[in-house]
């Protein structure tokens, strides 16, 4: 994702949404919801293979909930996905905490999220761009991090988040409000 304009400052200023269009099978559903889900994992854990795994691990509970209407499929993956990178960032703590880890210690692994469309100048603008997100998103309190992610970057409705996060659609709110002012303020300093 990249930032090339302020961040916006109310939900007025978010892409409406009109109609919302439902998958048609739950396959279909977790193919379009991947490389989101990928990002948002990867943004939490900082590892491609820990968010990797933590996709996995969630598509792979959500065929359990085959028989739940498709409309709440997408709150209950990402409460899933959530509930995933939430436990691995736990056991990594653990780990590093009592075995001190090096491998795991010295892992911020860059992914090249660039368009390889154009040119040379303007790759090179756009991974910096995204490393600066990347850098300003990982400083934030995690659930900051996770509001913004969701409703923001993943443009989930309020009440969606809210259920993907397991709070108040008011909840939600002061953590994306808080989230846009320190991601304001890191981006301006970083520019």
């Amino acid at each position: 994702m990249l930032v090339s304009s302020p961040l916006p400052s109310t939900d007025a200023d978010l892409p409406a949404t009109a109609e919302v269009v439902l998958p048609v099978s739950l396959d279909a559903f977790l193919a379009g919801i991947g490389p989101r889900a990928f990002r948002f994992a990867e943004a939490g854990l900082r590892q491609r293979d820990d968010a990797l795994d933590a996709v996995q691990d969630s598509m792979l509970k959500m065929l359990g909930y085959r028989d739940k209407p498709a409309a709440e499929w997408a709150p209950l993956f990402w409460s899933i996905l959530r509930r995933r990178v939430v436990d691995l960032q736990r056991r990594r703590g653990f780990r590093l905490k009592f075995w001190r880890s090096s491998d795991e210690a010295d892992g911020d692994h860059d992914i090249d999220w660039a368009d390889h469309a154009p040119g040379p100048a303007q790759a090179h603008e756009q991974r910096d761009q995204y490393a600066r997100l990347v850098q300003a998103l990982r400083e934030l309190p995690a659930r900051q991090r996770e509001a913004f992610t969701l409703r923001v970057l993943q443009d989930l409705d309020g009440a969606t988040t809210a259920k993907a996060m397991g709070c108040s659609e008011g909840a939600v709110k002061t953590h994306l409000s808080r989230a846009r002012q320190a991601l304001q303020q890191s981006l301006e300093i970083a520019l």
